[in-house]
């Protein structure tokens, strides 16, 4: 890693064998600015995070108790702030990416406008995310550096050699706000050349960990719908080769592909492949399709049969040519998923669940580790899940199991406000908060996601603040929700010139400037200062 003194000493090098002319450029401004900006590319982003999402990985297979975590962000502001946050209240950055939902640049940021999370949005518009995503978090790195440089500048002109030198140690100790993004591919937005190239834009952008899923990319459906179609293992296991490819060109050797099935709530597929053997990944497949036994006789012109067991049998068609899988399957067609990707280069699993229950999430997982030991699992926490009445019921079962009396609820009503400041409310919430730790330690969860939480926080508080301000609350509304909040909790933000680059943009008119330079940010005249610091 650069430090201040080592690039000062590169400049300064540079100048004096190039830079006869180079008068006005001072070393030390030039330092700073190559200090503030550590990342070139992309690819030199995607590089460093990969390698922190593998060594937190090896952490995680020595210690379950050092899962990570991230939200969903549609924006990279909302990126932004969630990572000042981050290091204002926790010191660090360390264990907590960002995700990037398909679902939410379908529903947020497709020209088409709002869209479900169908694979119907422009391609590209997921790669740019990535791009701007990174462009705010390296904003975020510049502007905390920023306010160092200026105090060591400030430290300097006063002589204070131990306060400089206490200052420039913050300076090259600074901890990036730039953490890992697993992006969604969806089910790759095409064939396998077609995924390879995505791919490789979003690699380009950043994205160190691709996650992909098993549906058919044409008829892709969100995880917690209805319709979904499964492709055959190995149609899916090119395009994780695709995706592997992409990475090694791109030298991002230690690239993280986490791969995500859909099998526990998909009944259909679209087609049938070729078994070349009995017991191979295509008969395994075949071999969980209705059927129906039928004689020859019943056989109509033209129509798919499969012979099973020596016997003739008819697939269950739906009038779309989608094929129907066996009832009570599902389970086995996940294992045999999960183990299938993890045998032929993914690194981890995504599977999709109708709830959060950690004994379900586990049934599964250790079914899978018992072929493939360090299987581990990226859970999306989703909002999809009513997660209070999901848990109020499983408390329920539970005490019910531990014979205590549960006469005083309606089992199919507990979402109701007039429980929730009973016994079994209370355990509930307790179950929520330990959800993560509890699924990280009994089943495998490496990784956390909320996919969509700032869609959520978005609509409720706007939908707070609009019920104040347009009603009797009026300013008030903004004031005592948001302004006062920010300033009491020290969000840095409040300072919005600030945050949108003001104080950089005078030092840098400054450096090009000098004293001729026409500056925002006077004492005088700037209102940002009526908040301090």
């Amino acid at each position: 890693m650069t430090t201040y003194a080592s690039a000062l000493e590169h400049v300064r090098a540079v100048k004096a064998k190039l830079g006869g002319t180079w008068g006005a450029i001072h070393p030390e401004d030039a330092a700073r600015m190559i200090v503030q900006n550590r990342f070139r590319t992309g690819l030199d982003i995607a590089k460093y995070t990969a390698a922190i999402m593998r060594k937190d990985m090896a952490e995680y297979d020595a210690d379950s108790s050092k899962y990570t975590q991230s939200l969903g962000c549609w924006h990279g502001f909302v990126a932004q702030q969630k990572m000042i946050a981050n290091k204002k209240y926790f010191g660090t950055t360390s264990k907590k990416y960002i995700y990037l939902s398909g679902w939410m640049v379908a529903a947020l940021r497709s020209d088409f406008g709002p869209l479900p999370d169908q694979s119907m949005h422009e391609k590209t518009s997921v790669p740019n995310l990535i791009e701007e995503i990174y462009t705010f978090l390296r904003q975020a790195d510049a502007r905390e550096l920023n306010d160092l440089f200026r105090a060591l500048q400030k430290a300097e002109d006063a002589g204070d050699k131990a306060k400089a030198a206490e200052i420039e140690a913050k300076i090259n100790g600074f901890e990036t706000h730039v953490v890992p993004i697993i992006a969604d591919i969806d089910a790759g937005f095409g064939n396998e050349e077609a995924t390879y190239l995505l791919t490789k834009k979003m690699i380009e952008a950043g994205a160190c960990a691709i996650q992909i899923e098993n549906q058919v990319s044409d008829a892709k459906q969100c995880g917690h719908q209805a319709g979904k179609v499964t492709v055959p293992h190995e149609d899916f296991l090119a395009k994780i080769n695709a995706v592997r490819l992409a990475f090694l060109e791109l030298g991002i050797d230690e690239g993280v592909i986490v791969a995500r099935t859909d099998s526990e709530g998909a009944d259909l597929t679209q087609k049938i492949p070729v078994s070349k053997k009995k017991g191979d990944l295509a008969s395994q497949y075949i071999s969980y399709l209705d059927t129906k036994e039928i004689d020859i006789s019943e056989a109509a012109d033209d129509e798919i049969l499969i012979k099973r067991d020596g016997k003739l049998h008819r697939p269950t068609r739906l009038a779309s040519g989608l094929y129907q899988f066996r009832e009570g399957t599902q389970i086995d067609r996940v294992v045999l998923d999960c183990v299938t990707s993890l045998q032929n280069g993914a690194d981890m699993l995504w599977i999709e669940t109708p709830t959060p229950n950690v004994a379900e999430i586990a049934h599964m997982v250790n079914k899978v580790k018992e072929i493939v030991p360090n299987a581990k699992l990226v859970y999306n926490n989703s909002p999809s899940f009513n997660w209070t009445l999901n848990f109020r019921q499983q408390a329920f079962d539970r005490m019910k199991k531990e014979g205590k009396d549960v006469s005083a609820y309606d089992r199919a009503k507990l979402m109701s406000v007039e429980y929730d400041n009973t016994e079994l409310a209370k355990q509930a919430d307790e179950m929520i908060r330990t959800f993560q730790a509890d699924a990280a330690r009994e089943a495998g969860v490496f990784h956390h996601l909320i996919t969509l939480p700032t869609y959520h926080t978005t609509a409720l508080h706007m939908h707070e603040l609009s019920k104040g301000y347009f009603g009797e609350m009026g300013m008030l509304a903004y004031v005592a929700g948001v302004q006062r909040k920010e300033i009491r909790e020290g969000v840095a933000c409040v300072k919005h010139q600030a945050m949108a680059g003001s104080d950089i943009g005078d030092d840098h008119k400054e450096m090009f400037a000098g004293d001729n330079a026409l500056k925002a940010g006077d004492a005088s005249k700037n209102t940002m200062n009526q908040f301090g610091g």
